[in-house]
């Protein structure tokens, strides 16, 4: 009987990729298999105190080789933790890290910026724009990522000046 160090083993398992939604409630994970939605994980928790721990199920689950995130505009925090974790992984797990904009994941509707203040989507330019009565702001996980527009920086896309 043959044996197989682990890492041999993986390359010949299917391989899964994740897309994270982490700038709004609830969280989103999905579990993507030939780029088609096998599985979707949510929170309403904090993603400081849930993501690490849906990931590493995640890892643990299934063969990840590509894991997607929004990587902006919205929560500064969720996109910068998010990063951090993702980078870690990318760097110890040789798992690829890749990021797409949360406009994608929304219809490119208004993305909630600070106060009364939305982040929207003209063209290709990305401003702020107040509104006076609170948007609704949904993001869903596509049924195919096969599509979906990948950016060529992974890194946090910010769009509000410093205070």
């Amino acid at each position: 009987m043959k044996s197989y160090r682990v890492e041999s083993l993986k390359k010949h398992l299917p391989k899964y990729k994740l897309l994270i939604v982490p700038i709004a409630k609830p969280l989103l994970i999905g579990i993507y298999k030939n780029n088609t939605l096998i599985e979707t994980l949510t929170s309403a928790e904090k993603t400081s105190d849930i993501l690490l721990i849906l990931i590493n199920q995640c890892l643990e689950k299934y063969n990840i080789s590509q894991i997607i995130y929004t990587r902006g505009p919205g929560s500064y925090m969720a996109i910068k933790l998010t990063y951090i974790i993702l980078k870690t992984i990318e760097i110890v797990k040789d798992i690829e890290c890749k990021a797409c904009s949360a406009f994608e994941l929304n219809d490119s509707k208004p993305i909630k910026a600070i106060g009364n203040l939305y982040f929207i989507k003209e063209k290709e330019t990305i401003i702020t724009k107040k509104f006076e009565q609170s948007i609704a702001v949904e993001f869903t996980l596509p049924q195919s990522i096969h599509d979906l527009i990948l950016d060529e920086e992974s890194t946090p896309e910010y769009m509000l000046a410093a205070v």
